[in-house]
């Protein structure tokens, strides 16, 4: 367990400096005070990448991302059943890929529970895109419960499993 543990205390750390960094430094400007709800500013890094700053108050990708006054609690509630699932998951895991992956979804949505409990909304503000279409916004525990659901999928389809059948 201590693997995934320490990848999950590793991604809510990155992740809340990530965010720390892009509001305090990147996004708000020399002397204003205020909400972090600030008007959003976009600093282009490449022509494919920008920096943004967007409020999602909803799940991933922006659906449900509306003002409702319940969906900072409903999401942060479910996303703790979630971690519980995922933490008793990883008590039983073996596998090195299999605990990293449990580790980055428990860090990555623990990461999006402290903004919800903060601010009432997720900061998302890397935005990728290409010919004028934008991938939604996004930040890094977003992109660690991604890439740990992934690892997830292709451990259940590909990883070698004994067969028990003669």
């Amino acid at each position: 367990m201590r693997r995934g543990l320490s990848l999950a205390a590793l991604v809510i750390v990155l992740d809340q400096i990530s965010k720390w960094w892009i509001m305090e430094r990147v996004m708000r400007p020399d002397g204003v005070e205020g909400t972090p709800f600030f008007t959003p500013l976009r600093v282009t890094v490449a022509p494919f990448f920008d920096l943004v700053m967007a409020w999602n108050r909803g799940v991933s990708f922006g659906i449900g991302n509306n003002a409702g006054e319940w969906n900072a609690v409903i999401l942060s509630g479910l996303a703790l059943v979630i971690v519980a699932v995922m933490v008793v998951w990883l008590r039983k895991a073996e596998s090195p890929w299999l605990q990293a992956a449990l580790g980055g979804i428990i860090g990555g949505a623990l990461g999006n529970v402290i903004d919800r409990a903060r601010f009432g909304a997720v900061a998302d503000f890397l935005d990728f895109h290409l010919a004028g279409h934008h991938w939604p916004a996004f930040n890094l525990a977003d992109s660690a419960i991604s890439v740990g659901a992934a690892i997830l999928v292709f451990d259940s389809l590909f990883a070698g499993r004994v067969s028990t059948k003669n």
